[in-house]
């Protein structure tokens, strides 16, 4: 077969079958339904320091840990969760979505779209912890 057909062929299938999973909402991985979630997903990256209490975002892909060491975040990354220490954290909040500035070079800067007035919240615990 000709690449001039081959190629428009196969990116078109490839195409095809990501619009075909993401409208059957089957790109929309696990979120932090509940705080036992957050918990595991914490435990995961920081199994030394568990999770004492947990705030999820109103929409599920978020949490805010606090932990004896201090405060940490867990949020939804692709089809799987990280999360990260806050301690030297810097947060701000722009139109509903919380920017955090990290010092971690594995993340430096993490923008978690928020529910409306919740980021403004989560931005002040922030602030009164690190």
């Amino acid at each position: 077969m000709p690449l001039e057909i081959l190629l428009p062929l196969v990116v078109m299938g490839i195409a095809g079958i990501a619009f075909t999973l993401h409208f059957l909402g089957l790109t929309d991985g696990p979120g932090l339904s509940s705080d036992d979630a957050a918990r595991k997903a914490w435990a995961r990256e920081f199994p030394d320091a568990p999770a004492t209490n947990v705030a999820r975002s109103i929409t599920g892909r978020a949490a805010l840990v606090e932990t004896g060491d201090g405060l940490g975040i867990v949020w939804r990354f692709g089809a799987d969760t990280t999360a990260r220490d806050l301690e030297g954290a810097e947060a701000q909040v722009k139109n509903d979505t919380l920017i955090l500035l990290l010092p971690d070079y594995g993340a430096r800067r993490v923008k978690l779209h928020l529910a409306p007035g919740e980021a403004e919240a989560w931005a002040e615990t922030i602030g009164q912890k690190t």
